[in-house]
């Protein structure tokens, strides 16, 4: 049943393989399983490949099926197609085409499974890039926000300074009426007169400016240091809203990025080995010598085709006889009185009921 099977996926015709030795059919088993197995192959790399752009199981699956499918039905017409002539030059010059095909379903199956062999090498390069872009995407959002916080930060570093040369000044006039009062600078006369009336004065006044300016200057530093907390609150918004995307990037096209900033002497030998698999029942077809199954086929289709050939022969020979023979009968009846004057006479008749129906339409439109 297995080795039916086998054959029957091989392409070859099961009718006439069963009139031909055991050997025959072994080989052709082993290249229908060889052709089975590589469409099998095909569907789980497709269905990996598949699930990692889909995330979702039953869809992988039915699509790879369908990928299997179509690698098995390519692989049995290539096979089935390829036709043992005795020379290997034209039998390989007729399977080229089929060999560049065979490369790239190579390629495609193994891609999938290069992907799935190499995963924790991948999720590490993933890893990376996904920390590299996590850093751009910061710093990028960062730059819309710096510029608004450095401004606001220099407003508030401003309104400090100018509390501080306040305070500064006023320090200096306490400074100055106390020397004035014990007489150490100014008049140098000891005591609270004139002069120092003036400074303490002047210090007190400059005193309610300090403290009407620290009011002022500490409300306008709130509300910059509350404009710096939103952004800041808006720049952790927007760096966990775009988080979600890298940590998402994970997929089909990443990965095989990413596989190729592996070392390419591993991926390579992987291909080698579907590309073997691939093209092991063409090759097999090439090298193995024109056996019995093939000297059968070659026979039931040139009997065939002699057939075909003879029928459109006789066909072609029958039209031209046809045609000879109908050349002869009409240039003989054209000699004919009789057929002259039949036919001269029915021609009469259908004037004349032409002319009676003319003349009944005109009669009758009066």
């Amino acid at each position: 049943m297995l080795k039916q099977f086998f054959i029957i996926c091989s392409g070859a015709d099961t009718d006439l393989l069963n009139q031909c030795s055991k050997g025959e059919q072994n080989k052709y088993a082993g290249i229908g399983a060889t052709v089975f197995f590589t469409a099998l192959m095909a569907f789980i790399a497709s269905s990996y490949a598949l699930f990692t752009v889909f995330d979702n199981l039953f869809t992988a699956i039915v699509f790879g099926l369908i990928w299997g499918l179509l690698i098995f039905n390519l692989d049995r017409y290539i096979v089935s197609t390829i036709k043992k002539t005795g020379n290997i030059i034209d039998e390989f010059i007729q399977a080229t085409p089929r060999i560049i095909l065979a490369i790239i379903i190579a390629v495609v199956i193994a891609k999938p499974l290069e992907l799935k062999i190499f995963e924790k090498e991948i999720n590490q390069v993933l890893l990376e890039q996904k920390n590299q872009l996590t850093l751009n995407n910061k710093n990028q959002i960062a730059e819309q926000f710096t510029p608004s916080i450095e401004a606001l930060n220099n407003d508030i570093e401003s309104l400090r300074q100018q509390i501080n040369a306040k305070e500064t000044e006023v320090n200096q006039l306490y400074n100055t009426y106390i020397a004035e009062a014990e007489g150490t600078a100014g008049t140098k006369l000891v005591g609270k007169g004139p002069v120092y009336k003036e400074k303490r004065e002047k210090h007190d006044a400059l005193l309610a400016e300090l403290q009407a300016l620290k009011i002022e200057n500490k409300s306008k530093i709130n509300d910059a240091e509350t404009q710096i907390a939103q952004l800041k609150a808006d720049y952790d918004t927007q760096v966990l809203d775009s988080q979600p995307i890298i940590n998402n990037f994970d997929g089909l096209m990443a990965r095989v990025n990413a596989l190729g900033t592996l070392p390419w002497l591993p991926s390579f030998f992987i291909f080698l080995l579907f590309l073997a698999i691939e093209t092991s029942p063409i090759f097999a077809k090439l090298l193995s010598p024109k056996g019995s199954y093939d000297l059968k086929l070659e026979d039931q289709e040139t009997a065939i085709k002699t057939v075909v050939t003879q029928n459109k022969n006789q066909r072609k020979l029958q039209l031209n006889t046809d045609n000879a023979i109908n050349d002869r009968i009409y240039t003989d009846i054209e000699q004919e009185e009789a057929l002259y004057n039949y036919k001269r006479n029915k021609a009469r008749e259908l004037m004349q009921l032409h002319v009676d129906a003319f003349f009944k339409n005109q009669k009758n439109a009066l």
